[in-house]
């Protein structure tokens, strides 16, 4: 069995875009290289940035859009995300009304719903709406 064997959106020949309401299900994960025993025979760590700069999604009170750059940053456990899988994830937001700090904390929760990594963290730097840009960050640690 290879590393992709369950992977849906990757290489699938239609895709099928939705954006009205963030949908966790469209995340996909795939065995993290660096937790597996013959991959990585000297036990090497390592961490994930994505760097995600075309999210959008609308205001909550007056529908208008709002843009950001998602950045995730993680040290994966025995899961990573699949890069397809979380564009279309990201893109479900497009025509939905939460506000940036809502948005930010369901990814986090969502990804580590997904992918139980070690920790994890969520920023969404998006652009100024009446001169103030907003970053929230949301983070997760695994307890010890």
């Amino acid at each position: 069995m290879t590393l992709h064997a369950n992977l849906q959106q990757l290489g699938s020949q239609k895709t099928d875009y939705r954006y009205d309401q963030p949908d966790a299900s469209l995340l996909e994960r795939f065995p993290n290289p660096f937790a597996q025993g013959a991959l990585n025979p000297h036990g090497v760590t390592g961490t994930l940035n994505i760097t995600c700069p075309e999210f959008t999604s609308l205001c909550p009170v007056t529908g208008q859009p709002d843009f950001a750059t998602i950045v995730i940053e993680m040290e994966a456990d025995q899961w990573c995300v699949e890069s397809k899988s979380l564009k279309l994830y990201l893109g479900s937001f497009r025509m939905h009304g939460e506000f940036h700090e809502a948005c930010v904390c369901r990814m986090a929760n969502d990804l580590v719903a997904l992918l139980q990594p070690r920790w994890l963290r969520v920023e969404g730097r998006f652009t100024p709406r009446g001169g103030i840009p907003l970053w929230p960050k949301a983070e997760y640690r695994r307890p010890v």
